[in-house]
């Protein structure tokens, strides 16, 4: 078990930091990321900041000798404590806190107690601003009460007849573990040869049971970094958790997103299967179109079925009209589907195969992300296999779907309203513009980049994310209409999202997001 919010590593701590911060001036404090907090301080010709990690799972401090501040979404903090000199750092008697006491009786206060981990700033004896301010008992803590000073000598231990945990609740279960003796005198004599060793600057960071762990005891550490200073061995335990913490989580997520690429391909490869079987099974719709053909003479006007001699079975064969159209037009409208139906069959077969072959590979994929056990290579791996799944990029400047298609930026709607918004506002007439023909779906638009074409390979896969975010995302075969933004027009009395196509190319193409 790490150490690194122990009461007793918290005194070395707050030396090095006293030493460090004494003097200097707070001048800065903010947040740009959840559950952590950047403090600036400054002494003449010199900046340095502290981070404070304030996450239900992980509580630690470090230093940094500089930090670059984002631009955007950051959030100051506990502005009262500004411009204010370190009088002193020290730590709270018996209890796992560290205080910053400022000028004009300011007090920042880090309480470093696990899921209830939290920042304070105290004028005086009251809570005047806090972090984590679901927490409710910090809000009406007092300064005084949190330190437990509590008589640990001899005479107490025997007084308690050696219970230790209630002379020194400090210890955790390595450092009780290591008291030896079996009588109260023996055992005491431990304590104060432990208390000793607690004193020295002597610190361990290494693995601990495939944990990042900071100790006292090196022997616990198969392999481990001796350390003088608590704070640069609190910095190294740092980076060594957080690098392992960012590995695993990482590994874990490309876990997660191959997994799921592989239900999701498995379920389409079922659903194509059905959907060939079904095809192969259907009528000839071109025979059909032969049959109309060549009985022309025979269909009455607006019929919706006729019964007519088929010579590829020497049988009669039922078929269904359109009652709106010519028996010449029907026969017509047979072949274009039985026209379809071949693009489609064959489109079906293609995708069977690139799809198989995609899944051998994402199963592959999974076997050689379970060798892997570092960050750097698991990164590569990722990149090398375009592991990387940046389907929607987080872009706070834009609030819509944000996709890179081949160098070229693509925006998606996310609803009615969201699409009018992309059209009207976002689109300028040199975009291209796609939705899937004749359903409801997001607008999207490929932006124009001087000097570049349209690629049919950037417009095909910009279409395929437009059939998937339509209601036709299910279908095998979505027909997609593109054209330029300037074609593309909206009058006041549309509804949200509905716009007028003036003139449109057509493109048949499979729902996918695996662009």
């Amino acid at each position: 078990m790490s150490l690194h919010q122990n009461y007793h590593f918290l005194i070395h701590l707050a030396q090095d930091l006293d030493n460090l911060l004494k003097n200097s001036e707070l001048l800065s404090c903010f947040s740009q990321n959840k559950d952590e907090i950047i403090i600036g301080f400054a002494k003449p010709n010199e900046d340095f900041y502290l981070r404070a990690t304030l996450q239900s799972d992980f509580a630690c401090l470090n230093t940094l000798e500089q930090y670059q501040r984002a631009k955007k979404n950051t959030i100051d903090l506990f502005q009262a404590a500004l411009f204010r000199k370190v009088e002193k750092v020290a730590v709270f008697e018996n209890d796992r806190a560290l205080g910053i006491f400022l000028e004009q009786n300011f007090t920042l206060v880090f309480k470093l107690h696990g899921k209830r981990a939290n920042l304070l700033l105290f004028e005086g004896e009251e809570v005047v601003d806090i972090f984590h301010k679901k927490l409710e008992n910090d809000h009406t803590l007092k300064l005084s009460a949190i330190a437990r000073p509590i008589k640990q000598d001899k005479e107490s231990f025997l007084a308690e007849n050696g219970n230790i945990k209630k002379l020194f609740p400090t210890f955790d279960k390595t450092l009780i573990n290591s008291i030896q003796g079996e009588s109260m005198e023996e055992q005491w004599q431990s304590i104060e040869k432990l208390l000793l060793r607690l004193n020295q600057k002597e610190f361990w960071v290494g693995s601990m049971a495939g944990i990042s762990s900071l100790h006292f005891f090196g022997e616990l550490f198969s392999e481990a970094q001796k350390y003088t200073s608590a704070l640069e061995a609190l910095n190294a335990f740092y980076y060594e958790y957080t690098k392992k913490s960012i590995f695993e989580k990482e590994q874990q997520q490309a876990f997660k997103k191959i997994e799921k690429n592989i239900q999701k391909t498995e379920n389409y490869l079922q659903k194509t299967f059905e959907k060939l079987a079904e095809l192969s099974e259907s009528k000839d719709l071109e025979k059909i179109g032969h049959i109309l053909m060549a009985n022309l003479h025979q269909i009455p006007p607006k019929a919706e079925e006729i019964e007519l001699y088929n010579f590829y079975t020497n049988k009669n064969i039922k078929i269904k009209l359109k009652t709106d159209l010519s028996s010449q037009k029907n026969a017509e409208w047979y072949y274009k589907k039985a026209k379809n139906q071949k693009i489609e069959l064959a489109k079906l077969e293609e995708n069977l195969e690139a799809r198989q072959l995609h899944l051998s590979t994402l199963k592959n994929h999974l076997g050689n992300l379970q060798k892997i056990d570092n960050l750097k290579e698991l990164r590569s791996f990722l990149k090398k296999n375009a592991l990387t799944w940046d389907e929607e990029k987080d872009n706070s400047t834009l609030p819509f779907k944000v996709f890179d298609i081949e160098g070229f930026t693509v925006l998606i709607g996310k609803n009615a309203q969201n699409n009018d918004l992309l059209t009207q506002k976002y689109t300028y007439k040199e975009d291209l513009w796609l939705h899937a023909k004749d359903v409801s779906g997001s607008h999207v638009v490929i932006k124009y980049q001087a000097g570049k074409i349209f690629s049919k390979s950037v417009i095909e896969k910009a279409a395929a994310l437009a059939a998937y975010f339509s209601k036709r995302r299910n279908e095998s075969l979505c027909p997609v209409i593109y054209t330029p933004k300037k074609f593309v027009r909206k009058t006041k009395d549309l509804q949200a999202g509905q716009v007028i196509v003036e003139k449109e190319n057509v493109l048949m193409i499979e729902p996918t997001l695996q662009i």
